[in-house]
This record gives C-alpha cells, structure tokens and sequence, in this order.
C-alpha cells in the first residue's frame, strides 16, 4: 500500500529530524514522516562522517546544494536482484512481440537502483530473439549518483544476493566471469544507457523521451498520494498510446483516475495507458 500523508506543513514537532524529513520529502518525495525511526540511522551515518549534529547539519545542507547527492546515497532504498519479479517480464516480452518487425522498442526502468532491472529486461528481450528484430532502447535512471555507476559498470560479485533468482544456465548466457564475480555481457550492455534522474524533476524527467513501457517497481510504497499522482501523471504522458506501466505487486493504482486499465495475466497485473 502507499504512504497516506499528504502534507507536511502543519508538524506537531519541530525537530531537526523531522525538519530533515521534510526537506527529504520535498526534494526526492521520499516520505519518512511516518518512519523516523528508519531514517535516524540512515541520516546519523553521514553526521557521523561529517562531525556534525542534525541541527547543523541543516545549515549545511543549506549552505552547500551539492550535499544533497551525499545524502540520496544514505537515505535511498537500493535492495534488487535480477528476474525479480519474473511474470511481469515475461508478460513484457509477449508485448514486445506484438510490436512491428524493425520498430524500435524503448523502456524506461525508473528508480533502477544497481541496474538489475533493467539488464533483466534487456536479458529477457534478448532471449526472446526480440533484439534480433526490433532495436530496442532500455533507459535505467536512479537519483542516487553511486548506484548509478555500479549500474554501469556492470559488474556484480559472485556472492551477491542480486544472483538469488539467477540460475547457472543463465548466468552462462548473459554474464561473462571475470575474477570473483559477473560482468553483464556486451550485448546486453549495449541496450542499455543509465542517467541520474530525480522523479520530481519534471525536466529530467521529459529529457526521457516516448517511451512504449515503464517499469517504476517498489519505489512508490515510499511516496504519498501527492507524490503518486504527479509522478504517474508523468508517466502517463510519456507513455506511447497503448503503453504499459509496471508496478511493483504492493503498489496499486485503484482508486486514482489517471488514465490506466487494470491488466491481470498469468498471476500477475500491470497498467495499460487508456
């Protein structure tokens, strides 16, 4: 379910942790007013690092913009493994099989974290024989600079929870061994382009281009209502006529008027834009 708290303005306690909170809301629509509890130690690591107190570390955070990459890459939520989520992708791939020989295909998989999710996609397209016929442009986008790179490196080690769905046989086919751990292979890689995007920056955002589906999983469960309603808004208008959006399974659109049908298949649900 999502997060029910709207507005922030009217606080019964002025803290630096929950004036930190808000300023979190504001800038990324990560909504921890309702769990300070999970994000007192996710902010006192980098207070820790920093010497500093909640109360001053507003200041600087007021004095120095740049801070805020620092502090996306302590508050964020980066847990993902690859094929997660699997009756979705493979309901994907039968869309994509409707697309016309030699039309291109382009995904955007927001919020990607590591970069998992989208490789899965790119993994799965290939595997279907879909690259073969159609290009096919697959945008991962994170707010979270760190993430971001280790996305683009492509590299995960061997030990790595990211591998708990990732059988030996598909490891074979799509990674290349190097050392104690995978590199994603050249193929793959090669559909694939990553940008540090932040879902409430609406030209950033727009900078994504039409796009025939959009995967934005487990990410909205930390947004309010507010929050969800502008970023699907986005959504809607950057999907294609017929597009598809792709929820993480304890997110849901029901309720909301924001021009998406409910499509049920095979254990499964996502959104098709109306």
């Amino acid at each position: 379910m999502f997060a029910q708290s709207s507005k922030h303005e009217n606080m019964e306690k002025n803290t630096p942790l929950v004036r930190l909170a808000d300023l979190i809301y504001r800038h990324s629509g990560l909504n921890y007013m309702n769990n300070l509890f999970t994000l007192e130690p996710k902010a006192a690591r980098r207070l820790k690092e920093l010497g500093l107190d909640c109360d001053s570390y507003l200041e600087f955070l007021e004095r120095s913009p740049q801070e805020w990459e620092m502090l996306m890459q302590h508050v964020t939520i980066n847990e993902t493994y690859f094929f997660r989520e699997e009756a979705q992708l493979n309901e994907l791939v039968k869309i994509a099989e409707r697309t016309p020989a030699g039309q291109e295909i382009r995904i955007w998989s927001a919020a990607c974290s590591t970069g998992e999710e989208p490789y899965s996609i790119g993994m799965m397209l290939e595997h279907s024989g879909i690259t073969a016929r159609n290009p096919v442009r697959i945008i991962g986008s994170d707010i979270n600079r760190r993430v971001i790179k280790t996305a683009s490196e492509a590299f995960y080690p061997g030990s790595s929870l990211c591998f708990r769905r990732t059988d030996e046989s598909r490891k074979q086919a799509f990674f290349a061994e190097e050392g104690t751990g995978y590199r994603v292979k050249a193929s793959i890689r090669e559909q694939v382009e990553f940008r540090e995007i932040n879902l409430l920056n609406k030209s950033q955002v727009e900078s994504i281009g039409p796009v025939d589906a959009v995967f934005c999983r487990n990410v909205m469960i930390y947004f309010d209502v507010e929050t969800i309603l502008g970023v699907i808004g986005q959504f809607q208008r950057l999907l294609k006529p017929g597009g598809h959006l792709f929820l993480g399974h304890a997110e849901t659109l029901r309720g909301f008027d924001c021009g998406f049908e409910t499509v049920k298949a095979n254990e499964t649900f996502f959104y098709r834009k109306g």
